[in-house]
């Protein structure tokens, strides 16, 4: 039976780790506003112009050709995985992780090479000897990021699908912030540039239900091939930058919701410890009081 110096220990080692996570808790609702109400206002320019270029590559004619938007073949492919570059946030990495190691288990086949962006997710892989072209680190980790950082990560991509032929398929892969609570895996094919209006899918599952039809009308007084070189690498750089943000906010919703249960549970685990050292400390007294009236009635 434990004594009562280590469980008063104990109690303070559990009450200090208490302190880290409410303090961690805290600090993540601070960070999970500011990204939160930057993923608000950054979705309806982000959807807005998929909508667009995806109505306009729709009317385009079929021998029309841009280098982004062209299909190739389905042998080589991509994988933009974004993760964290901290733990401590529940099932957030773990999640984007399986959906990784369920993309590459689902096309087995293919020869697939993976761009990570986040620590964590670039640590696994790496242990699994998959193939990178480059990675980027450090980029979530500070709570927020600037658009000229996914612009660096576009544009590197762009650079690779364009000059590399060999490159079928790009595949983005992020959690998209739904709610504190929830968090949704999306994989989005990147590149070529999709000539339909559809965005992502869940991870899970694939939603083949019919679309309504868009009766919007568009005047361009462009060509297709100026529009197309002017917005379809301003199109990638907003996906990607949106893709960021979904995933700093549903980091720190996850490490909000992951402390706020690490408190809860220290402070049952505290309550335990304290009554289990009540109960030491009685049965100690009353074996004091046990000996001391035993001692009295032998001196009579």
């Amino acid at each position: 039976m434990p004594n009562l110096l280590d469980i008063r220990r104990r109690i303070k080692s559990v009450k200090n780790t208490q302190q880290i996570t409410k303090a961690m808790k805290m600090l993540s609702a601070a960070k999970l506003k500011r990204a939160q109400d930057t993923v608000v206002a950054a979705r309806p320019f982000a959807s807005k112009m998929v909508e667009v270029l995806g109505e306009l590559a729709s009317r385009t004619d079929e021998d029309f050709s841009h280098p982004l938007l062209d299909a190739r073949g389905d042998e080589r492919y991509l994988v933009v995985l974004i993760t964290a570059d901290k733990g401590l946030a529940g099932a957030f990495n773990t999640n984007l992780i399986k959906a990784g190691q369920s993309f590459m288990r689902e096309h087995s086949g293919k020869t697939i090479e993976m761009l990570p962006v986040g620590r964590k997710g670039r640590d696994f892989f790496r242990r699994r000897n998959v193939p990178f072209v480059d990675e980027y680190v450090g980029l979530t980790g500070k709570g927020r990021v600037e658009y000229s950082e996914a612009v660096e990560i576009a544009r590197n991509v762009t650079k690779r699908f364009t000059e590399d032929e060999t490159l079928d398929k790009v595949f983005l892969i992020y959690n998209e912030f739904k709610s504190v609570l929830q968090q949704r895996v999306l994989v989005e094919q990147l590149l070529p540039v999709s000539r339909t209006t559809e965005t992502g899918t869940d991870a899970a599952t694939v939603d083949e239900s019919p679309r309504p039809l868009d009766l919007t009308e568009y005047i361009y007084e462009q060509s297709p091939a100026e529009i197309f070189s002017r917005l379809l690498p301003r199109l990638i750089e907003t996906q990607i930058f949106r893709a960021l943000l979904e995933s700093i906010a549903s980091e720190q919703g996850a490490r909000m919701t992951a402390m706020d249960s690490a408190s809860k549970n220290a402070s049952e685990l505290i309550d335990s410890l304290t009554l289990n050292m009540n109960r030491i400390r009685q049965a100690a007294i009353t074996n004091e009081i046990i000996e001391v009236v035993s001692g009295a009635s032998v001196s009579k």
